[in-house]
């Protein structure tokens, strides 16, 4: 649809015009189509089979009377247990499904409201597709094909002792690297909103240029009260002069409450103060709804079973990714065989794409061999619709400290991505996505360091070339472990990435002083080239609570 033309329509119409027209629904309808999504979604879950095969094995027990049935045997499901598992599981289906829209919006504006970004994201997505299979047709390597019997055995015996392995990698390159996704995100913007007489956008000196709302830091002290500076976090009190008996151990004994109860939302909530190093694998779990079933372990073992069977070509990038970054870094490179088998088998993870009905973007197809064109023919690829680019396996290697059990490393990392590092590499309006990410990242150094944002940008350091490596990955592979985790922590207690662009800016205002004497974009990224020494709550704290506003 063509934009309206300037004199057509008043300019508050012009700038509505990329949204879909919906109706406001009120809240009981929103309440009875939130209810009916998740039913629906339950229904065909493992847990609702399992619900309904303990609910008629009770049936036999003496204490269930037929005059009281259904009080009997829900009285039944709450004392053993799967009350809350039920509990659980529909907390997790209300952070992962999409928001109640109008019946009538098409699903494509469910996923993402704004027509320029969807735009955007689907020749993003063309590109991207485009750059693996050019790399396949140079390299002469197939996208997928069967393993011969031999090959199959010899991954069999060294499933566990993939880094060993030196395969020739030297022809492959990553599909992209974040900074050619920078300066895609640098490009947007929306035809329909006139920037020459938006105040907000006028004024903003940055390479975001699209008109979304961010959070200031009044709103963001509001929405992340638990961090203010007279609240007990850990992360900070063992730096502290204060003696751990008075935060740290009755924080820990309520940690250990949580897990017990084995409640997710209690378990979200309390992690906004930071998870004690000895809970944080189970309280993590606990808020994702990661339970490892039995069937869980399965679904791996069968993921583990098509590496072995099947070749991809985007195995070779997972493994020139790892090679390039986890097994370089001091951290992690004693985990590069759990890299391997986790992103090998989440590559062929067909459940990862249930996230993309509400992710801006949509998986890659490609055709059959010797069918191309042919639309029957095209197939989803990679399988689980997701094409590493160079860092993703850094999402990964941080929970290697917490998992040494695959299975259970698998399923954690999967809930991670589908909830939040999808976020990352996609283009969206999502206030938890890339680009609200470093529009606010800007907004907040250039409202509260405006000098220092002037000066980088006039020697060429524009503050987000810098700072979009770090937001893009999560922090991880630039903070030390510890203060990573502690950072992701509060990325699950908040149930945003946002405090991913706090952090971002935080570190510039830390460094601020150093930041004003440099002369050139080099000198710049060589004073914030080393992070391992930051302790992130401190900083982030500092940031939004002793800020003069």
């Amino acid at each position: 649809m063509l934009p309206p033309s300037r004199t057509s329509k008043p300019r508050r119409f012009r700038r509505r015009a990329n949204r879909a027209p919906m109706k406001r629904m009120d809240d009981g309808t929103e309440l009875s189509l939130t209810i009916a999504q998740i039913v629906q979604r339950l229904k065909g879950s493992h847990l609702h089979s399992q619900i309904e095969r303990q609910a008629k094995e009770c049936l036999h027990q003496p204490e269930i009377k037929l005059e009281s049935l259904k009080e009997d045997v829900r009285s039944f499901l709450k004392t053993s247990g799967w009350e809350r598992k039920l509990q659980n599981a529909v907390y997790r289906e209300l952070h992962v499904q999409l928001p109640p829209s109008h019946p009538s919006a098409p699903p494509e504006h469910l996923k993402e409201p704004l027509a320029y970004m969807r735009k955007a994201q689907a020749s993003w997505e063309k590109r991207v597709l485009k750059s693996l299979n050019s790399m396949s047709t140079e390299l002469e390597v197939p996208l997928a094909r069967m393993r011969p019997a031999v090959e199959q055995k010899e991954l069999t015996n060294k499933w566990n002792e993939m880094g060993t392995d030196e395969p020739d990698l030297s022809r492959f390159r990553p599909v992209y690297a974040p900074k050619d996704f920078l300066e895609v995100l640098i490009g947007l913007r929306n035809p329909n909103h006139d920037s020459s007489e938006d105040v907000s956008i006028k004024s903003h000196w940055g390479l975001i240029q699209v008109p979304l709302n961010v959070r200031d830091i009044p709103q963001l002290r509001r929405a992340y009260s638990e961090l203010n500076l007279t609240s007990g976090q850990l992360g900070i009190d063992d730096h502290a002069h204060i003696h751990p008996d008075l935060f740290e151990n009755e924080y820990v004994q309520i940690g250990k409450k949580v897990v017990v109860e084995q409640d997710s939302a209690a378990a979200q909530q309390y992690s906004r103060q930071g998870c004690p190093t000895g809970l944080r694998a189970d309280l993590w779990a606990l808020i994702l709804n990661s339970t490892n079933q039995p069937q869980d372990v399965m679904h791996y073992e069968q993921l583990m079973a098509g590496v072995i069977q099947h070749d991809l070509l985007v195995d070779n990038l997972i493994y020139k990714d790892v090679k390039l970054t986890a097994s370089n870094d001091d951290y992690y490179f004693v985990f590069e065989d759990f890299l391997y088998q986790v992103l090998l088998c989440f590559s062929r993870d067909t459940a990862v794409l249930e996230h993309f009905k509400y992710n801006s973007a949509t998986p890659p197809r490609s055709y059959i061999q010797g069918k191309g064109g042919d639309e029957e023919c095209a197939v989803v690829y990679p399988p689980n619709g997701v094409i590493p680019f160079h860092g993703f396996s850094m999402y990964v290697a941080p929970l290697c400290f917490l998992y040494n059990e695959p299975s259970k490393l698998y399923s954690v990392f999967r809930e991670m991505y589908i909830r939040y590092f999808f976020r990352l590499h996609s283009i969206s309006s999502s206030p938890s996505g890339i680009v609200s990410l470093c529009l606010q990242f800007e907004r907040l150094l250039q409202t509260h360091l405006p000098q220092l944002f002037y000066h980088l940008r006039q020697i060429g350091a524009q503050p987000l070339r810098i700072a979009f490596k770090w937001m893009v990955r999560g922090f991880s592979g630039y903070l030390s472990t510890d203060q990573l985790l502690l950072l992701w922590d509060r990325i699950l207690g908040y149930d945003s990435l946002e405090v991913v662009a706090v952090l971002a800016a935080a570190v510039f205002a830390f460094r601020a002083e150093n930041l004003m004497e440099v002369t050139s974009l080099a000198s710049a990224e060589a004073v914030l080239a080393d992070l391992s020494t930051l302790k992130v709550i401190p900083l982030i704290q500092i940031f939004l609570f002793a800020t003069a506003i």
